[in-house]
């Protein structure tokens, strides 16, 4: 029988960890560069969006805030919410008030309506964040293998603006394995959110809206073609929408976001300092 000494395990860790691309030393709050996009983000981020945003309102205006800055003093720096978070641009707007624009990256998602003035709606939310820009903009669920095409206008209207400089970057969530499927060549795409974790919890299936599990092995697939097509991946869904209760699940999911699947980095949505500290412990351990 062979037996593995600690030099062979380390070894073996190594490679992995070189093979996901993650470096020697890596952080949780390491800037990383988002594919083509040129954007550079934290490798954990804060998200807003915990059931739509209403744990983080829960929290109130200056609870709220107390948990930004917190996350901006553990040097967290990457903040993302979506237009269909109420209140959450505001709110975060608000909380990031007197940080140098400069030393964070703020990143929003659109929602596609059919209708819609994607002008007048990204010129809304940046007036409603109290900022300048966006440095990356999603087009928010897409769910539909037509996806692509559907939201031309849409792309269209994100590009304008970061002709007037109110956007740096841009992509798309996606939901559902034939959105996914998608993913790897639509050439307007820089950066590209997708669900990731090592349960299939709320993750891609072939029905977006399943209350299943989603076929993990096909989403992996899916976001190293991404990398391969030269686009930067976030993850989402990383602890099953909060249902990963024991900080070993917690654990084991960010070691496989980064070391299996090969994302650049995760957003996740807080509570109290606490969770944030945990997060950033959990990933250290995940990248060493």
């Amino acid at each position: 029988m062979h037996h593995r000494t600690r030099r062979d395990f380390l070894k073996s860790g190594l490679a992995a960890t070189l093979a996901a691309g993650i470096p020697a030393r890596a952080k949780a709050t390491d800037l990383v560069t988002l594919g083509g996009s040129k954007v550079k983000v934290c490798r954990l981020g804060f998200g807003t969006g915990s059931h739509s945003g209403k744990i983080q309102r829960e929290l109130g205006q200056e609870g709220f805030n107390r948990l930004v800055r917190h996350a901006y003093d553990s040097g967290i720096r990457f903040f993302e919410t979506a237009e269909s978070y109420p209140e959450m641009h505001r709110m975060l707007g608000i909380a990031l008030k007197g940080i140098p624009r400069d030393s964070y990256q703020f990143m929003s998602k659109i929602t596609t309506r059919p209708n819609g003035n994607p002008q007048e709606k990204i010129d809304e939310l940046r007036k409603l964040a109290g900022i300048d820009y966006f440095d990356i903009m999603l087009l928010h669920w897409q769910h539909t293998t037509t996806w692509p095409s559907d939201s031309e206008r849409y792309q269209d209207g994100i590009q304008e603006a970061e002709v007037k400089k109110a956007i740096v970057s841009h992509g798309a969530s996606v939901h559902g394995l034939p959105a996914l499927r998608r993913v790897p060549d639509t050439k307007w795409l820089k950066v590209a959110m997708i669900r990731v974790n090592h349960k299939g919890v709320a993750m891609d299936a072939e029905d977006f809206m399943t209350q299943g599990l989603g076929d993990v092995p096909e989403v992996v697939t899916h976001v190293h073609e991404a990398k391969k097509a030269g686009l930067g991946v976030i993850s989402m869904k990383l602890v099953g929408e909060g249902r990963f209760t024991e900080r070993d699940d917690r654990k084991a999911a960010l070691r496989f976001a980064f070391r299996k699947a090969g994302v650049d980095c995760v957003t996740l949505g807080y509570k109290s300092p606490a969770e944030i500290d945990e997060a950033i412990e959990n990933l250290n351990l995940a990248l060493a």
